[in-house]
């Protein structure tokens, strides 16, 4: 049984509409996570059915590693220069399509790479679905030198917008410090709700010390929703979503 029919069945389901919207001779970014690994594998038995030729720009090491160990050709952004489409996953995703991603701790790379993309389609199971963005913990990549430092002015910043009192985690790896593939650390902020995810952005991008947080803002042309019975749902922006009917419709 081949890992992919083991996966869960509304992320196979979003990860395998997804597939089928690639097109010979496309080039694609390949996102990082357990949904994005589905997707990975879904493309590669495809390529292998039909022969595609793609040309694919990986969003972190491990899933340049799976890529390649699945026959599929992986090569640095810069050289392939602009991406006609991204797919990857998302931690939580809003009504706007507003996204926070980086609990693969990749969103710097996933970021670049969704930027660098005519169009980037998300996949998703019901569960990712929310009304308000924040109740998975927000990453924010910083760099090692001056670390605590970028803590404080993280925590001052969230004072400032009535965020105050909220814990900044930095991410561990067993009982040592996360490093992303950049080389840099990760703090977590559990917030609990983001009422102004773009007031916030705008907080973090003015803090020296901060890489990227992974705050996903107006960047996302498209959700897929998978459920458990197989079918999926396309979101649009300014979808009226409903987590409870993504999850049962089609029982």
């Amino acid at each position: 049984m081949s890992q992919s029919s083991q996966a869960d069945p509304a992320k196979l389901a979003a990860a395998r509409a997804a597939v089928a919207l690639v097109r010979d001779g496309m080039k694609l970014g390949l996102g990082t996570g357990s949904t994005a690994s589905i997707m990975v594998r879904e493309l590669a038995a495809r390529v292998a059915a039909e022969g595609l030729g793609l040309r694919c720009a990986a969003t972190s090491k491990a899933t340049a590693e799976l890529a390649e160990s699945l026959g599929l050709t992986v090569e640095s952004l810069d050289a392939i220069g602009w991406l006609d489409m991204t797919i990857d996953g998302a931690d939580e995703v809003d009504p706007q399509l507003h996204l926070i991603k980086g609990g693969g701790a990749a969103h710097l790379r996933e970021k670049v790479v969704a930027a660098a993309s005519d169009r980037m389609v998300v996949i998703a199971d019901p569960g990712k679905v929310v009304e308000v963005l924040g109740a998975f913990p927000l990453p924010v990549e910083v760099l090692q030198f001056g670390f605590e430092s970028t803590r404080k002015l993280i925590r001052r910043a969230l004072e400032g917008l009535d965020l105050g009192e909220r814990d900044v985690l930095q991410r561990l790896s067993g009982s040592d410090a996360l490093v992303t593939d950049e080389g840099n650390f990760i703090l977590d902020l559990h917030l609990g709700q983001i009422p102004d995810p773009a007031a916030l952005s705008r907080a973090l991008q003015g803090i020296p010390g901060i890489v990227e947080h992974g705050l996903f803002l107006g960047m996302c042309d498209l959700v897929i929703v998978g459920r458990e019975d197989g079918s999926v749902v396309e979101l649009a922006r300014d979808a009226d979503i409903d987590a409870d009917m993504l999850a049962h419709e089609g029982e």
